[in-house]
């Protein structure tokens, strides 16, 4: 084959990434131009003018880079509005609920996804930005300089430091959903030195709207022993990890069966979902739920199986009905918890492993094959339940006012930044 022809040829990857960086440049450029020219007329404008530009800074913005992060904004949402307090909400969501809510002081726009909406986030003014995305000025979302605080609100009641390395290091504030979280993040901010953060415990905003719609589904008529399944994702996961060798013997049971996979999985291990879809694609037992609420299926089922996924949590916490989990290897290597568990070779585990060990049952990947057995021994106990009851009040604090305390927060914390200026 002709040499020249290597050297012109990009494979398929290299060509999407570069094509990525180049879109990125092209939105930032535009962006950076757009900047220029408004500093350029707040430069020759007249007084009025200046007062004008500059009257497009926003107090209060929100954003959203998923349809699966809704339920965490919309207490927020809800209560600004009920306060007649406008308040801007971004979201990389094209079908976003929002725009069919009818809100009249929240003003909402669609910004695109990836660099798109990164680019238009760089080169934002606002007093106050409220984001889940971990991540700010560790990857392509930089803090903006006209950006006068940003704040990071939890969307699960799970450890803090789950994140992929220095995933809320350089955020301004967290909103935590229980005190227990506090600790590791001051560690965190000591071993690596960086600035320390507000930390405040509003609650979960995204656990409250599930109870909220969770109370409204009504019981289910003649109803079938269900089993859920709902694993995190990633090679240390029981889907991607265990797959069929899991999935048929429950398949066996007669049971219903549902498989809840990770959002993410379908990013990112879309060809192992596929090949197992197709597998079990005659098994009328097994359903598979892409839902964007999760809340159907755990309201059906009778038990849950996971791993390490933060919706153990969610349904101990909502239904209080017992779990089982396989005890995956993870690693925790690329999260921050490597460094606060295990900096000198200490045996100090995170919160929601050990927390997992007293109100969940282990099952091993030798009792697969024998698993209706297994999980027909399994019985609730009253200590169970009351292991339950003391993670929830650990890990969910303010019940039903998470939305209530976040902005609160939010006009605090704007009244301070005024008051500095």
């Amino acid at each position: 084959m002709n040499s020249q022809f290597f050297l012109l040829y990009i494979d398929p990857g290299t060509g999407s990434m570069l094509f990525s960086v180049f879109i990125g440049a092209a939105a930032t450029l535009f962006f950076l131009a757009r900047a220029a020219f408004l500093k350029i007329q707040l430069l020759f404008a007249g007084k009025k003018a200046r007062e004008a530009l500059k009257a497009g800074r926003k107090k209060y913005v929100i954003y959203n880079e998923g349809k699966q992060y809704w339920n965490v904004f919309k207490p927020v949402l809800d209560e600004f509005e009920k306060r007649q307090i406008e308040a801007t909400y971004f979201t990389s969501y094209e079908d976003d609920p929002v725009f069919s809510s009818n809100y009249k002081f929240i003003k909402s726009e669609y910004i695109g996804q990836g660099n798109k909406a990164f680019a238009r986030l760089n080169l934002l003014a606002a007093d106050i930005v409220l984001m889940s995305t971990p991540g700010l000025d560790v990857y392509q979302m930089k803090r903006s300089k006209n950006v006068k605080h940003y704040a990071h609100i939890r969307h699960g009641s799970g450890d803090a430091t789950m994140y992929r390395l220095f995933g809320i290091d350089y955020f301004d504030s967290i909103l935590l959903t229980g005190d227990y979280q506090k600790d590791d993040i001051r560690f965190l901010e000591k071993a690596r030195g960086t600035k320390e953060k507000e930390l405040v415990t509003v609650g979960c905003t995204y656990l409250d709207e599930l109870k909220k719609k969770m109370d409204a589904i009504p019981k289910e008529e003649n109803h079938t022993f269900t089993v859920l399944l709902s694993p995190s994702w990633g090679p240390s996961a029981i889907l991607s990890k265990y797959g069929e060798k899991l999935l048929t013997p429950l398949v066996e049971t007669g049971w219903n069966i549902i498989v809840r996979p990770h959002p993410q999985s379908k990013k990112s291990e879309a060809e192992m979902l596929e090949k197992l879809t197709e597998q079990y694609k005659d098994a009328k037992n097994l359903i598979w739920d892409y839902e964007r609420d999760n809340i159907f299926s755990m309201k059906k089922a009778d038990i849950m199986i996971s791993d390490f996924s933060s919706i153990i949590y969610d349904y101990t916490f909502l239904c209080d009905k017992p779990v089982m989990y396989v005890n995956a290897e993870l690693d925790l290597r690329m999260y921050d918890a490597s460094e606060v568990y295990n900096p000198d070779g200490s045996e100090k585990r995170i919160w929601q492993f050990t927390t997992l060990e007293k109100i969940g049952i282990e099952l091993k990947s030798e009792q697969f094959d024998n698993i209706k057995d297994v999980i027909q021994k399994t019985s609730d106990s009253p200590e169970l339940a009351q292991a339950r009851a003391k993670a929830k009040a650990e890990a969910w604090m303010h019940i039903g006012d998470a939305g209530k305390n976040t902005v609160d927060f939010m006009i605090k914390k704007e009244g301070e930044l005024e008051c500095r200026l």
